[in-house]
């Protein structure tokens, strides 16, 4: 049996990240990887490393996208510095465009609510007028009535990343398993051997972070992973000069000129098909932020599933049945790449959860309902 200082189940964005930062803490790790067979939510990410729509009512979850988001830029230079692949990040801040005076008014009362939230770590946020943000974004639309602008979002190539981290995991002499599906699984306090097609392996530690499948393997190790998949679907135009300066909650254009549109949230279990009305959807909102576009032809689009848990936040939590089990599960894998990789596997490293993240155990999902 191939024995490790650490086994993480799941080589998405998620899994790679953490496997990324423990492989560099000098941990012995192997990363087991489904492939492509698995629901991967990396290979449909939108690309966003978004922070100015995440934790209302939830200021935790607010500090620690934040937190990601600043690890960003030291992300990707070493990234780029140990593997020559540029994940073309970006943190030029971003907007998020409203069309009507109703979406206007909800969306400055939750960045207000975001605010006042945040207390004394501060949220720093402005609404603009139409004016503005024609001065900002080049063809803007008349029906576009204002926007929220924060100076903290960016956004990145989802696939560039997935690929650095692993070509950098493997650089830092961690043991990457493709094509690797979990068979069978045995867990004792800081005991864990894992079953895969050619044998067994084994560690003190294993991270599950595998996305939709944590729902199934999280039990096998005293943990709860309560997720579901979300639909979200993507258009892709050609390649155009490049003209948008920044990112855009459903609009960003890539460094290779091309124009994302998104997004949709779709509660349709593990369907991953195209629907044509919600792709003529999307497409009539970003036509009417920016009629210039329906010049542009599509040439890609898809369906991917997001990793969903019950209120939408993260869930992190390590086993206090089999101690040295954690698990990682969240929608947002671009986003939190920078404190997966620089911060939550440094946490596994040293075998324990800082305090921070107590409130995003599964526990919160035993609270029984008021009577």
């Amino acid at each position: 049996m191939q024995r490790y200082d650490a086994i993480v189940i799941g080589g998405g964005l998620v899994g790679s990240a953490i496997a990324y930062g423990l492989a560099r803490e000098g941990v012995r790790t192997a990363l087991l990887d489904e492939g492509d067979v698995a629901y991967r939510a990396s290979r449909g990410n939108f690309g966003l490393v978004w922070v100015q729509s995440k934790g209302d009512g939830a200021p935790h979850y607010q500090r620690w996208t934040r937190r990601s988001a600043d690890e960003w830029p030291a992300l990707a230079a070493e990234l780029l510095a140990r593997t020559g692949i540029a994940v073309g990040h970006e943190r030029p801040g971003g907007v998020h465009l409203c069309l009507s005076e109703a979406e206007l008014a909800a969306r400055h009362a939750m960045m207000e609510r975001m605010r006042v939230q945040s207390g004394n770590f501060g949220f720093e946020y402005r609404m603009l007028d139409h004016r503005e943000i024609a001065d900002m974004l080049p063809g803007l639309g008349p029906s576009v009535i204002g926007a929220s602008w924060t100076p903290y979002d960016g956004h990145a190539d989802p696939l560039n990343l997935l690929h650095a981290l692993h070509v950098g995991f493997v650089e830092n002499r961690g043991r990457y398993l493709p094509n690797t599906t979990v068979s069978d699984a045995m867990a004792t306090p800081g005991d864990f051997r894992i079953g895969v097609a050619d044998g067994e392996i084994g560690a003190p530690k294993v991270v599950l972070a595998a996305g939709l499948g944590n729902a199934s393997l999280a039990p096998l190790f005293g943990l709860n992973a309560p997720v579901r998949p979300q639909k979200g679907q993507i258009l892709v135009t050609e390649r155009a000069q490049r003209v948008l300066p920044m990112p855009i909650t459903t609009i960003r254009q890539t460094v290779e000129g091309s124009i994302m549109l998104g997004d949709s949230q779709e509660d349709v279990g593990f369907d991953t098909s195209q629907k044509p009305a919600v792709m003529q959807t999307i497409a009539r909102r970003a036509v009417l932020s920016f009629p210039w576009l329906r010049d542009l032809q599509i040439v890609r689009a898809w369906a991917a599933l997001r990793v969903m848990p019950p209120d939408g936040l993260p869930i992190y939590d390590q086993s206090e049945r089999f101690p040295g089990a954690f698990t990682a599960n969240c929608h947002s894998g671009v986003t939190l790449a920078g404190a997966h990789a620089n911060a939550f596997a440094a946490m596994v490293a040293a075998g324990a959860l800082e305090p921070a993240l107590n409130l995003f155990s599964a526990r919160r999902f035993d609270v029984p309902a008021a009577a």
